[in-house]
């Protein structure tokens, strides 16, 4: 049973920092750079863990997980708990949220012309933001 209780406050404990991280963090991240965080902020934590952890919040809805054009996944802690779309830097992973009700309408429309029913959808835009063009940075 010590072991039983060990094992999940250490889960908890490594869930707790890997939500803080994701607190922080200002731009959607890959499971690898998160897991880097937290071993330079101290934190004895496994690759696996972070993965695990990860995968485990995104089918909670508590973060919001995309596909990088290279299909890597992406995770980030998201300020809105509405659907919502986004606008991603193609090398430092800063986001915008866009809630876009023509979006939404055009969805709706493009369903019921092709009659579908429960049609669901994710936009992911990708770009080169502000900072990184104003530092000639490009993918």
């Amino acid at each position: 049973m010590i072991q039983t209780q060990t094992t999940a406050s250490r889960a908890t404990r490594q869930r707790a920092a890997i939500s803080a991280a994701l607190e922080q963090a200002e731009a959607f991240q890959t499971a690898q750079e998160l897991f880097e965080t937290l071993r330079l902020d101290g934190e004895k934590i496994g690759l696996t863990t972070v993965y695990r952890n990860l995968q485990s919040m995104a089918s909670r809805g508590d973060v919001d997980v995309l596909r990088r054009e290279d299909g890597e996944a992406i995770y980030r802690r998201c300020n809105s708990e509405e659907h919502h779309h986004h606008l991603v830097c193609r090398n430092c992973g800063k986001s915008v949220e866009l809630e876009n009700a023509e979006v939404e309408r055009w969805t709706k429309d493009v369903a019921r012309r092709h009659r579908f029913a429960d049609v669901t959808h994710d936009l992911v835009l990708f770009g080169i933001c502000d900072e990184c063009v104003t530092r000639g940075e490009k993918d």
